[in-house]
């Protein structure tokens, strides 16, 4: 069974770089046509994709998050990261990095499209 955990800190400051990682287990992140996401839901809002890296290291961004979002992995730990740079109090939000197979360009960036999920990750900016 596939599992996925979110780590990184729960607090960062305003105008620092945001980092987080999921660790995977019971499956591996280079399997052939999986895809890796990082989505956010911001207190009382619906769930916003963030970004995918591929299986073979290739990444998408949200259009929106483009210039301030980075996603890289560690085939060796099985790990993937989000950085998130320039952050304000208006990405407080719960974090979550999920996996799925199968994905197209038209179906990476629905959160609905991915079946394993982590838990989530609460972070919070201060000013």
């Amino acid at each position: 069974q596939v599992q996925l955990q979110e780590s990184g800190p729960g607090l960062v400051t305003t105008s620092q770089t945001l980092s987080l990682t999921c660790t995977v287990s019971g499956g591996s992140i280079t399997t052939s046509y999986s895809y890796w996401s990082w989505i956010r839901q911001p207190p009382g809002k619906g769930l916003e994709w963030m970004g995918t890296i591929s299986y073979s290291g290739r990444t998408f961004y949200n259009p929106s998050l483009k210039s301030r979002t980075s996603i890289s992995r560690d085939t060796s730990k099985n790990q993937f990261t989000l950085q998130l740079s320039s952050v304000s109090p208006e990405d407080r939000a719960v974090y979550y990095c999920a996996g799925g197979n199968g994905l197209t360009m038209s179906t990476i960036s629905k959160a609905d499209k991915y079946v394993y999920r982590g838990q989530g990750t609460q972070v919070t900016v201060s000013s």
